[in-house]
């Protein structure tokens, strides 16, 4: 698989994607399904974990009717808040994997390496093959 950050952004069906993951993120995603089960991301906006990429069980985060689904990494959903989006719907996220304490809530926190999120602006041509969002649960 190539690494999410030189992997053509659009390469499935044309569309561009909101939210990609690199090769390590997917592996510890693998890891941490193996051990917990389904589970979602949701991109937290500050206090007590800075802006980082919250990773938990689904059913254990209740995510709210407005947040905004960005899509899907290792087949776990990925969501921010309405006011994280207005500040990144022009970026495409790229959820990488690096050493560090993860965040006390998330589930990598205890194994040496943390969630990060990481950033590209859409070029003028991305911005008419964005995938859509959803909101909520259901989104």
């Amino acid at each position: 698989m190539t690494d999410a950050l030189t992997a053509d952004p659009h390469a499935a069906n044309d569309v561009v994607s909101r939210v990609l993951a690199t090769d390590a993120a997917l592996a510890l995603i693998v890891e941490l399904r193996g051990e917990y089960g389904p589970v979602l991301f949701h991109q937290s906006g500050g206090c007590c974990d800075g802006s980082s990429p919250m990773c938990y069980p689904q059913g254990d985060y209740i995510v709210g009717d407005e947040d905004v689904r960005l899509g899907e990494i290792g087949g776990a959903p990925f969501y921010m808040s309405p006011s994280q989006f207005d500040y990144w719907q022009h970026t495409q996220l790229i959820i990488d994997v690096v050493p560090g304490r993860g965040g006390m809530f998330s589930l990598e926190n205890g194994r040496g390496v943390r969630f990060l999120t990481r950033s590209r602006l859409f070029t003028d041509a991305d911005l008419d093959r964005l995938a859509p969002i959803g909101r909520g649960v259901n989104g």
